[in-house]
């Protein structure tokens, strides 16, 4: 069917055509039609361009399952629910996600002042310092080397590292946390 045909069908008829053909162009039409309710929506609660129309992307995506799950009545009020929802859980997981950052690095910073075997040079041998991290560093596996350089060096925080990496967010935190344990223990190695 043309794409102008489309557009003279309502909502709950291009679903139903969705629902039947599975062709992604049908829901295109109705996220063409929606587009400033999604972007509205998504900047309301996000309050950041770039982050909605990421979060507007998504959406898009997010509707190509949900409408094939869910039987929609009302479209236009349940997409703007779908919005609403998708944006509060990015939230919710954004903050956790600083939360514990903020935790990460405050237990550094208390790690690497109090515990003595974290303290492992002073002051006058930084340089040694660097040259041990940065060979301890490259005997990491790849998956761990990459994730420690770009949420310590780069200072990406996890989703961001997830992001840029395409891996899941559990196992950036993995990654993190054994790349962490095995630095250490290579220094400490190094040091006897």
């Amino acid at each position: 069917m043309p794409t102008e045909e489309l557009k003279k069908l309502n909502d709950l008829e291009l679903i139903a055509l969705y629902k039947q053909s599975k062709d992604s162009n049908l829901v295109g039409v109705l996220y063409q039609r929606y587009t400033h309710l999604i972007f509205g929506v998504s900047m309301k609660y996000l309050k950041n361009e770039q982050d909605a129309q990421d979060a507007s992307i998504l959406i898009f995506e997010k509707l190509l399952g949900d409408l094939l799950k869910y039987q929609v009545q009302e479209f236009k009020s349940w997409l703007y629910v779908l919005c609403k929802t998708f944006c509060l859980m990015k939230l919710r997981s954004g903050a956790a996600i600083q939360r514990k950052e903020k935790e990460m690095q405050n237990y550094l910073t208390v790690s690497m002042e109090y515990e003595p075997e974290l303290h492992l040079f002073n002051n006058n041998d930084k340089e040694i310092q660097l040259t041990f991290m940065e060979d301890c560093l490259k005997k990491l596996n790849r998956d761990q080397q990459i994730c420690i350089e770009l949420f310590y060096l780069h200072e990406k925080s996890y989703l961001e590292v997830s992001m840029e990496t395409n891996f899941e967010l559990n196992n950036v935190k993995s990654f993190i946390q054994n790349g962490k344990r095995n630095l250490k223990n290579c220094i400490e190695t190094r040091l006897k």
